[in-house]
């Protein structure tokens, strides 16, 4: 079975997380997450209120869909695209 894995957006840089367990929220994580896996300079530099800013600008995607700060996630893998990156 060949993995299903969304296309990423020009122009974004794309956070892949593998959770062992759920989480209740995306933006416990992903900031976290962009300072150890990302490759962007910019994003592994962030400020909280530049990665605050991401979400209420919608450039925080889940499978092409606007994520929310407190967008839950589910055990398992999950590609996280960043808009404009």
């Amino acid at each position: 079975m060949k993995d299903n894995i969304p296309p990423q957006p020009a122009n974004s840089a794309r956070i892949v997380l593998t959770l062992d367990h759920s989480e209740n929220r995306l933006d416990s994580i992903l900031l976290k997450a962009f300072r150890d896996q990302s490759e962007n300079s910019k994003l592994k530099k962030i400020t909280r209120v530049d990665f605050k800013k991401l979400f209420a600008d919608g450039k925080v995607t889940i499978k092409g869909q606007r994520a929310r700060a407190s967008s839950a996630l589910a055990a398992g893998v999950t590609y996280i695209d960043i808009l404009g990156y």
